[in-house]
Order: C-alpha cells, then sequence, then structure tokens
C-alpha cells in the first residue's frame, strides 16, 4: 500500500474550494492529516464543507477571497500563516468558463473577466503562496495548479479560456524552474471533462451521450480522479516530480479516438 504519511500536518490553501475539483481535493487532503484552508467566493458551500471535513475528523478552516483580487490573496495568505504558522502548499484551482465564441467576436470586458480569475489568480496564488512557502522554510513545498485539457490543444471557439489555461502551463514550468533548488515543486494537472456541478441540471442521458463525444473511456472522470493525484503531488513520494503538466483525461490529449472494426472482436466474447 502506498504511503503518503509524508503530507501529514502539511498546511495547505486550496482555491475554489467549495464545490467540485477543489472540494475533492481539499477532502482528500484532509482525510490524510494535513491542515487545510479551503478559499472560495461562496462563503456557504465553503463553510459547509469545511463543517463536513472537521465532521469526518480533518482539521480545515473557511477564508473567502476573490482570486483576482491581490488583497483578498494576501490576506488569505496571512491568515494561513496565523492560523497554523506556516505554509507548505497551494492548490491553485480557482476558474471560472468563458464566452464560447469566436476570436473577433469577443470583448476586451470578456478578455479581463477570465485572464483576471484564470491567469492573474493563478500567478497571484503563486506569488504570495511560494513567498510564504519560503519564509516557512517548508521541506516539502509544493505547487498544484489546475490547468484543463485546454491548457495542452485548441479548443473551437474557447480562445480565453484556451489562451488562460496555456498561460497556466507556461507559468507552471517556468516557476518549477525557478525554485527547484529551494526544495518546492510546482505541477499542473489538466483534467478533462469531469462529473461536477456544472452537470447538476442535465439529463442522465444527455451526460451519458456527451461523454462519450468527449472522452475516450465513455464516461466522465470523478473528482477523487483528481483529487488523488493531487495527494501525490503533495507528499514526499513525488519530490522528483517537477514541472509536470499532467493530463487526466481518459487519453483526450493523446490524439482524436475514432471507431474502428476490429478483425478478431471474438476475443472479448
Amino acid at each position: 500500500m502506498t504511503d503518503f504519511s509524508s503530507v501529514k500536518e502539511k498546511v495547505v490553501i486550496v482555491t475554489g474550494a467549495a464545490d467540485g475539483l477543489g472540494k475533492a481535493i481539499a477532502e482528500t487532503y484532509a482525510a490524510n492529516g494535513m491542515k487545510v484552508v479551503l478559499s472560495d467566493v461562496n462563503e456557504q458551500q465553503g463553510e459547509q464543507v469545511v463543517e463536513n471535513i472537521i465532521e469526518s475528523g480533518g482539521q480545515a478552516v473557511f477564508y473567502k477571497a476573490n482570486v483576482a483580487n491581490e488583497e483578498d490573496i494576501i490576506a488569505l495568505v496571512h491568515f494561513t500563516v496565523q492560523t497554523y504558522g506556516k505554509l507548505d502548499g497551494i492548490v491553485n484551482n480557482a476558474g471560472m468558463a468563458a464566452p464560447n465564441k469566436v476570436l473577433h467576436e469577443l470583448s476586451l470586458a470578456e478578455f479581463e473577466a477570465v485572464q483576471n480569475v484564470n491567469f492573474k489568480g493563478v500567478f497571484l496564488g503563486m506569488k504570495y503562496g511560494i513567498e510564504a512557502i519560503l519564509k516557512s522554510k517548508s521541506t516539502g513545498g509544493f505547487v498544484v495548479n489546475i490547468a484543463s485539457l485546454a491548457g495542452l490543444q485548441g479548443n473551437s471557439g474557447m480562445s480565453l479560456y484556451t489562451a488562460s489555461k496555456h498561460a497556466v502551463v507556461g507559468l507552471t514550468k517556468n516557476a518549477a524552474l525557478d525554485y527547484a533548488a529551494h526544495n518546492i515543486t510546482v505541477n499542473a494537472i489538466c483534467p478533462g471533462t469531469f462529473r461536477t456541478a456544472i452537470w447538476n441540471d442535465a439529463p442522465e442521458e444527455v451526460i451519458i451521450s456527451l461523454a462519450k463525444q468527449l472522452s475516450p473511456n465513455g464516461r466522465l472522470g470523478d473528482p477523487t480522479e483528481i483529487a488523488n493525484l493531487a495527494l501525490f503531488l503533495a507528499s514526499d513520494l513525488s519530490r522528483f516530480t517537477n514541472g509536470s503538466i499532467i493530463s487526466v483525461d481518459a487519453g483526450a490529449s493523446a490524439g482524436k479516438a475514432l471507431p474502428i472494426e476490429w478483425e478478431n472482436p471474438s476475443i472479448l466474447d
């Protein structure tokens, strides 16, 4: 059995933690003995996640912050250090969707809104998070950025989102080089299509149909499949994993999956 005991007592910030992938990451960290500061703009949902973690025996607190606001991020990091005495890692998960339009029909306001959250927000989390990790003299410092399959390839009508996630990939690679000598790893996870709250109002038959189109294995990912990787990247098992851009997408980034007839389909009988 893989030993993740090295993460115990590590202090981590998880942004966008009120739901979806961020919630799953925060819960998995807490279940493995980490001290988690959850942050989100949705205070009610964030506090509920904290309550659930504490009821399960974990350690967690909530701090409301908008990742696009520099003062909020400074205050979030300060709150974390004041609460737990140090910072070992940060997961920059908060993000937003973008308008599905061709580029020339996008407005500057739409551009700024998406980049402020998806790119600037990750930059601010990295900047102030890494500063605190360095000052904490963490022996296992880590940064995990949640990018996207859109950070690896283009998508029609998704210029703003794709550009913002490519930017996250670039920040990750450069920061990994900047801080490798200081025992801080910086990696990015690029999720494919996952079953999160965005699908809540969709009929199950629609979800199944879209999953077959979007995912080579015909299903949506479960948020715990991202959380388990984030746990590995927070642990001492991954200290030689740095600057990695890891896709978790059932193979979607490997290429286009086309139907092909087998010469010997009876092997499946």
